[in-house]
């Protein structure tokens, strides 16, 4: 059954979905459901089929097959030098596979395979080993002290009976081959940034001693318009806990894929796993060699020249972890030759080292990041808006007196699906000198809904979204939604952001004739005295039942 006659139907979203469905149940009927190998064979799975039919996609275009009847057909049917020779025409940032790595090749391979010898898990694994062999130099992200992590690892190691691989390979290629991306080619940032959460909505679950919460589309939206101005070009993007790279991802595509370099650090590797397939959908292949596997605080790797400061960016973006465990590092950060990045001070372990604010380690070493013309928007715990701690206050601090807050939007509470932490977006500007900061209470807005049954989760609808944007870029002021309040007023409330502290109270006049007056009081008066005359029997009656108690 050719791959190229199964195109998807008109809602190429469902059916992508569809697909990545069927990926999962090929997982189930394995035994790899809620597996920690799942992800993985899910995730590679999926970018297999994504770099085969964009490769195809563009092969397409060359002009030695525009008159081809089978694009795959005439490929593999040339020699070795005019594959290599057409394949130079290719555009920058497109995956080459070889003929037998193509997914038909193995669809057409894997029954003959089954039955004769059997093998197809190795031919299948074979084909993604060679595929990353064959695109290291440009799909490859890095660890911290520079080492290739590879496209793909294979998926067959992961079925423990060895006699079940060829079937299960057998059948992931066999739902590979049934749909097409070709439709989804055209389709913008928004259709993939559905599909990727999808994608990974299962997975993205609480890990290891960082929280990897999934950030909502809203914010990362909001964040994107407010921070970029329109015709930004030849920038860097940077997010120093980048997860899955939602915020950057926005921010690219409010830029323009090709008008920025994204830059990101991250400790989890199932993260920067996640980050590099983000990379790759949203057509940002250029900025993978930029995506770094380890801790920012203690090992921070985008330097500038020279090595022996950090780089600083044009854009910053980030949702922090707002509590972990980073006691082993603590006595470290808190050394000398890190005291320039960390101006405000270290968290101490507590008893609960869990919870230990490791926001505020990422506050200072975005701030650190900016240089002058700099712009960051960082998601923080609501707390920290009026917190009274050394450090948290000390932050606040720097940035009011320093000139470089530009505004904080409180959002609803439960806005993220799997935390309950109220949160706010923090804007800092370096680019021009403020007087004032513009402070939105927006926690009254969206409309709360259950997901999966029981979780309460907040969503903002495109309107909301869009009141938010405008009123904050225009610093309008907005009666119980928005304040512009200079910064001397800022210091005099102790450097509070809570946009709460600073509204206008309100007090309602109405205006009465002398009649109407003396009849308002006469009616007080009277309501008055009816309580005091109430009063005096509730007095009575205690008094009387107080006489009547006893000793026993």
């Amino acid at each position: 059954m050719a791959e190229e006659n199964r195109l998807p139907g008109a809602d190429i979203l469902a059916d992508t979905k569809a697909m990545i469905d069927g990926l999962k149940t090929v997982c189930a009927n394995a035994g790899l459901a809620n597996d920690s190998s799942e992800y993985k064979i899910i995730t590679e799975a999926f970018l297999y089929k994504f770099l085969n039919d964009k490769f195809l996609h563009e092969l397409k275009k060359l002009d030695e097959f525009k008159d081809a009847e089978n694009v795959e057909r005439a490929y593999r049917a040339m020699d070795e030098d005019e594959r290599e020779l057409a394949l130079m025409e290719l555009p920058e940032g497109t995956a080459v596979l070889k003929p037998e790595y193509l997914i038909s090749y193995l669809f057409q391979r894997k029954d003959m395979e089954r039955s004769e010898k059997g093998g197809f898990a190795e031919l299948f694994d074979g084909a993604l080993a060679g595929i990353a062999d064959d695109n290291v130099d440009v799909f490859s992200v890095k660890t911290g002290q520079g080492q290739s992590i590879r496209l793909f690892g294979g998926v067959s190691r992961f079925i423990v009976e060895e006699g079940k691989r060829d079937s299960f390979c057998a059948q992931l290629v066999t739902k590979l081959a049934a749909f097409s991306f070709e439709c989804a080619f055209a389709q913008k940032y928004d259709f993939f940034a559905a599909v990727f959460e999808y994608l990974i909505s299962d997975y993205n679950k609480d890990s290891g001693t960082y929280g990897e919460y999934f950030t909502p589309h809203s914010i990362a939206t909001i964040i994107a318009r407010i921070l970029v101005p329109e015709g930004a070009r030849d920038v860097t993007v940077y997010d120093p806990a980048a997860g899955t790279g939602t915020l950057v991802l926005a921010a690219a595509h409010r830029i323009g894929e090709q008008n920025c370099t994204i830059y990101t650090q991250d400790r989890s590797q199932k993260a920067n796993e996640f980050m590099r397939l983000n990379l790759i959908l949203n057509n940002l292949v250029h900025s993978l060699p930029n995506v770094v596997h380890d801790d920012t605080l203690e090992n921070p790797r985008h330097l500038a020249i020279g090595g022996k400061s950090i780089r600083t960016f044009n854009y910053i973006v980030s949702n922090p972890p707002f509590k972990a465990d980073f006691s082993d590092t603590r006595d470290k950060l808190a050394g000398d030759a890190y005291k320039k990045r960390f101006w405000a001070g270290v968290p101490n372990i507590t008893s609960k080292p869990e919870k230990m604010e490791i926001y505020l380690m990422f506050l200072q070493h975005i701030v650190a990041s900016m240089e002058n013309g700099s712009s960051a928007a960082m998601v923080v715990p609501t707390g920290f808006l009026t917190a009274k701690g050394k450090i948290p206050l000390a932050i606040r601090k720097h940035m009011v007196d320093k000139r470089m807050l530009r505004g904080v939007v409180s959002m609803p509470s439960n806005i993220f699906a799997n935390t309950g932490t109220n949160v706010s977006i923090v804007f800092l500007d370096t680019s021009i000198e403020r007087e004032k900061a513009i402070l939105m209470d927006a926690s009254k807005l969206g409309e709360k809904k259950k997901v999966d049954g029981k979780n309460q989760r907040t969503f903002l609808s495109d309107a909301e979204v869009e009141r938010i944007v405008k009123v904050f870029n225009a610093a309008e002021k907005q009666e119980d939604f928005s304040v512009l309040v200079d910064y001397d007023t800022i210091k005099e409330k102790n450097y509070s952001f809570s946009a709460g502290q600073y509204f206008e109270v309100k007090i309602d006049y109405v205006d009465l004739t002398p009649d109407e007056f003396d009849a308002k009081l006469a009616e007080h008066m009277a309501n008055l005295q009816d309580m005091f005359a109430q009063g005096e029997k509730l007095q009575a009656s205690i008094m009387e039942q107080l006489k009547g108690l006893r000793y026993e």
